[in-house]
């Protein structure tokens, strides 16, 4: 089970190329809690890429961590310690 940021986009990712590869011979019927389970796997990915971006662009902007971590509700320190490698500008 993906537990980091990295390893849930690399899994929303591996899942996209696989869908994109299928054939018709392969396609199965797929439960539903499967099928919603996946979306929300995908739709986290994509929540955590927004959000990266948008804490990219506010550090660029000048925000500090301590508002950054407010508006994400957490401390400043952890804002930092969790995005901090990820943002363009620290």
């Amino acid at each position: 089970m993906p537990r980091s940021l990295h390893d849930i986009l690399e899994h929303a990712q591996h899942l996209a190329d696989r869908f994109e590869r299928i054939e018709d011979s392969e396609l199965r019927e797929v439960p539903v809690e499967e099928y919603v389970l996946t979306r929300a796997v995908i739709n986290l990915a994509r929540s955590e890429e927004a959000l990266i971006d948008a804490i990219t662009r506010a550090r660029l902007a000048g925000l500090t961590w301590q508002r950054i971590g407010d508006s994400i509700g957490t401390s400043a320190q952890a804002a930092q310690q969790r995005y901090g490698h990820r943002v363009a500008a620290s």
